[in-house]
């Protein structure tokens, strides 16, 4: 399916973002210095001004309610009256005013580093953490910034310093090149995965989480959807489940882990620039194959993250403790020299008996063959895997090759199984998460239904994109919102429009909507697999929607149709071409890319089978 959503450049939106942006790397490039020793105290002056503008608020109602109270009065410089609302305290050195009025001839860079020391003091939870390379920059250009820093509107909410802040690790990520990969995940693709894993409530872990952009978009996504938990029968987040509070500090627990000391210290900064806290363990030469700081197995309600791809050398003997069912490696450790599984593995161990996993792997994990195939297998047949979305090239700064959004459910093996009955009209599986009506035999059991729990959905959202510039895409919300929906859809969800609004009510009514002159359908056409859903007054004037097989878009296929294609995952082989499209150019491209990534694993393999034959040939001759 190609839907090319227009390009937004210069929008008012982000006016501000891209000339404070513009700003800052002036300076940056007058300064002699690179992006990676300028992004740590650039960051961490927004970072001030932020906790200067909650801290001034919260100072505002503490004098106000000294006017009755003269203990409240008093406790204007008590930290303890800031923490308890979640707001950073800054000693009088430390705000603005003082640092933008220092006189003249005073060495700006050590009175902000000090300014840094005094806030990590009165504020245990960020020990450690705040920048202190202020020296770096000359005390002329360090007052420019202040000035360019200081023109950020003090009246905006934390959100819109949190995009200030994002937008600023997206650019530096830019301005890196292959190293800014290594701490930023574009926010389009973390937006996808939270709203396909719906984090609503309870403890999120993120294995390799960089600067902490995931932990951000659960915590958005909390504050802008329906504070509702879904409900028992599973219809999406407005059900009528138990009211949240819609406050993400009372509803996430957010655990980290992160391996590059300073990179944990900008997640730990982004946190707190969103209001956030969480249990980051970083540095120190932390690990995620090997450490596991959070004793994760089977602990956590959702789990996000992009790994690094295709990693080698990791030392296997040193996993051996764990490996095994109940372990971090339940289905055994990969014969090749790649990581893939170990991650995949890990992201799978981590969940608890109802959770959900959303990440970013190599397309090669889809198909890899050998002993990696045979993990994949496993975890097909345990019932986890939910969802697949290929996604297409130059979605990422630093890499232009294409991936794969995987997601993992634990909680689908509890669908209602096809053994069950024969569903005769599609009212029998309204209300029923995971059942799909069909008058043709498409599952396992041959009964005429499915049940989630045996089949994968597999989506190609490769041609669905917005061009940022010629070479970097992202997705626009509607597009988000849309994929989104269809993954709720084939889930017998409500849709939820939060994200994308009616453009994303468009897209999926034009793709999805049965016939307005018949709002109540018998069963499906021949061969379709449907979920439906029970129709509203407004739904049955513009026609409703269920989900349905789309060629060229998306396919929920059976347990058997994925071992006929060799425990493949990839969504090219199910999905097929949309009627009247023809593979592009770029289509083969994108194929050649994969098969020759494929092709350095298998040749990776080989060597490796070379190897173990020489050794064996010269144990039996000596």
């Amino acid at each position: 399916m190609l839907w090319i959503a227009p390009s937004e450049k210069d929008l008012a939106s982000d006016a501000l973002e891209k000339r404070l942006w513009n700003a800052a790397d002036q300076f940056r490039a007058n300064s002699g210095l690179t992006a990676a020793q300028y992004s740590a105290p650039v960051l961490g002056l927004i970072f001030l001004l932020f906790a200067e503008t909650r801290f001034a608020q919260r100072r505002a109602e503490l004098e106000s309610a000294g006017a009755s109270s003269r203990r409240a009065a008093s406790r204007t410089d008590e930290p303890a009256a800031y923490h308890a609302e979640c707001v950073i305290f800054l000693p009088e050195t430390a705000r603005f005013a003082h640092l933008l009025n220092l006189p003249e001839g005073a060495n700006v860079g050590q009175a902000i580093n000090d300014a840094m020391a005094d806030i990590e003091k009165h504020n245990p939870q960020l020990a450690g953490v705040l920048p202190r390379t202020f020296q770096i920059f000359t005390s002329t250009l360090l007052k420019e910034l202040l000035k360019k820093v200081s023109e950020i509107p003090v009246s905006l909410d934390y959100d819109a310093f949190g995009r200030i802040y994002e937008y600023f690790l997206g650019q530096f990520a830019r301005t890196e090149g292959s190293k800014g990969g290594e701490f930023y995940t574009p926010g389009s693709i973390v937006r996808l995965l939270v709203e396909v894993i719906e984090p609503f409530h309870g403890r999120i872990l993120d294995p390799a989480c960089g600067s902490g952009g995931m932990f951000v978009q659960s915590a958005r996504f909390v504050s802008e959807h329906q504070r509702k938990l879904p409900s028992p029968t599973g219809r999406g987040a407005g059900g009528e489940g138990e009211k949240l509070s819609g406050n993400p500090a009372d509803e996430l627990l957010i655990h980290g882990v992160e391996k590059t000391d300073d990179t944990g210290r900008l997640a730990r900064m982004n946190l707190a620039i969103h209001g956030l806290e969480g249990d980051i363990r970083h540095g120190g030469h932390i690990n995620s194959y090997y450490d596991d700081p959070h004793e994760a197995v089977g602990k956590f309600d959702f789990v996000l993250a992009n790994p690094p791809f295709n990693v080698n050398a990791v030392d296997k003997d040193r996993l051996a403790s764990d490996v095994g069912a109940g372990r971090r490696f339940p289905f055994g450790v990969p014969r090749t020299d790649n990581a893939n599984m170990l991650w995949i593995q890990l992201f799978y161990s981590s969940l608890n008996s109802s959770g959900r996993a959303g990440f970013v792997m190599a397309n090669s994990a889809s198909d890899a063959r050998s002993s990696e195939q045979e993990i994949r297998k496993q975890l097909i047949e345990a019932r986890a895997v939910d969802v697949m979305v290929a996604v297409g090239p130059n979605m990422f700064y630093t890499v232009t090759l294409p991936c794969t959004l995987w997601f993992l459910d634990k909680g689908k093996s509890n669908c209602p199984s096809p053994a069950s009955g024969i569903t005769s009209d599609l009212a029998d599986v309204v209300g029923q998460p995971g059942r799909m009506a069909s008058s043709s035999i498409r599952g396992a059991g041959g009964e005429g239904a499915l049940s989630r729990r045996d089949t994968i959905l597999f989506i190609d959202a490769r041609h669905i994109y917005r061009p940022i510039d010629r070479a970097h895409r992202d997705w626009a919300d509607a597009q988000i919102g849309f994929i989104a929906n269809v993954v709720r859809l084939y889930r017998g969800e409500a849709p939820d429009y939060t994200l994308g609004g009616e453009a994303a009510r468009a897209k999926l009514e034009e793709v999805f909507s049965s016939p307005a002159t018949h709002p109540h359908p018998n069963l499906p056409p021949e061969g379709e697999a449907t979920i439906a859903l029970s129709p509203s007054r407004g739904e049955l004037e513009r026609g409703w929607v269920s989900y349905r097989d789309i060629a060229g878009l998306c396919k929920a296929a059976t347990l058997a149709e994925i071992e006929a294609q060799g425990w493949s995952l990839n969504a090219g082989r199910y999905v097929g071409v949309a009627a009247g499209e023809e593979v592009s150019d770029e289509d083969f491209k994108e194929k050649l890319e994969t098969l020759n990534e494929e092709l350095e694993v298998l040749n990776s393999e080989a060597l490796e089978l070379q190897a173990l034959i020489a050794q064996n040939v010269a144990s039996l001759l000596t």
